[in-house]
């Protein structure tokens, strides 16, 4: 169940392109990346850099082997020490990110002794399910931890000579294994590191992830707070307290959201009628339909479809 609703959480997403580079650094060096609607993978080849967001929070140290996930592209600074002064912003380090195009990247005041890949997996952040907000903004793993993954491990040690090739079809196979190691990093962390976040407790725990899997799946369904308790085996009271504990969200909230994001992605469609909507997402009423949108979204649903054709 719990690898049914990560597929469920992620299927949203809609990941569509990437860009990704290898980098070269030595001596000293930093560069500074923003907020972007992208997962972020960084993986170090050889040496070690360090991983900063610029708050309370401690410096993360990458070392050789190591993986770090940034599952919704929290702004943050990587540099080759935790003191370093020449950060670079990434937007003049990298001008030009043309999804679907690579670059190699040499930085740093001395020859190189440091390399990492890294990439940018962009997708669509309308679709983005609102737990996955809740994900940790960056999850390590370590290389021991990576060794006893043999899927993840060994598509990782692939990469650095897949990137290389020119081959016919290098372009979507090297898309597809960032894809799978986002994935299964992902299942990893869910597997092996819920203590990090509510959210990835709320994907392992047994009643939770199953109700999330049907408010994922099958939204469009009348489901009401009693069917999704039975549905976990827990009673009403257990599981709403339960499900707002590790969510942050009450279920009828949050199916509600799921209803709605479903809702945009159909308005985006322009074959789909509007008066056809609100009962493909479960709406009884185009009245109820309306005004929940309005609500969430603080706009009508004819609207949002009006600025999109205009934008």
């Amino acid at each position: 169940m719990a690898d049914d609703v990560l597929s469920e959480l992620l299927r949203p997403l809609r990941l569509s392109e990437i860009f990704y580079s290898r980098w070269e650094a030595g001596g000293e060096w930093g560069v500074r990346g923003e907020e972007d609607s992208c997962a972020v993978l960084h993986y170090m080849l050889s040496n070690e850099c360090f991983v900063d967001f610029h708050d309370d929070s401690p410096l993360i140290r990458l070392g050789t082997g190591d993986l770090a996930v940034f599952p919704y592209g929290t702004a943050h600074t990587f540099a080759s020490r935790p003191d370093a002064v020449a950060i670079q912003p990434l937007k003049l380090v990298l001008p030009e990110r043309a999804p679907g195009s690579s670059d190699v990247v040499t930085i740093g005041s001395e020859p190189a002794d440091t390399e990492m890949l890294c990439a940018s997996l962009r997708y669509d952040k309308a679709g983005e399910p609102a737990l996955y907000r809740a994900l940790p903004r960056v999850i390590v793993l370590r290389r021991e931890m990576l060794t006893e993954e043999p899927l993840l491990h060994g598509t990782l040690c692939s990469l650095a000579s897949e990137i290389a090739r020119t081959s016919p079809g290098s372009g979507l196979v090297t898309l597809r294994a960032f894809e799978m190691v986002f994935v299964l990093a992902l299942r990893t962390a869910l597997e092996r590191l819920t203590e990090l976040s509510p959210a990835l407790q709320a994907l392992r725990h047994p009643g939770i992830s199953t109700s999330l899997v049907a408010i994922y799946r099958d939204y469009a369904r009348p489901w009401s707070v009693e069917a999704l308790a039975r549905m976990a085996g827990m009673s009403r009271s257990a599981f709403s307290e339960t499900f707002r504990a590790l969510v942050g969200d009450s279920p009828a909230h949050h199916l509600t959201v799921r209803r709605l994001q479903e809702a945009r992605a159909l308005l985006s469609d322009g074959s789909v009628a509007l008066a056809d909507i609100p009962a493909r997402v479960g709406y009884q009423s185009n009245v109820g339909f309306h005004l929940a949108f309005r609500r969430e979204f603080d706009t009508t649903p004819g609207a949002y479809r009006q600025a999109l054709k205009s934008a």
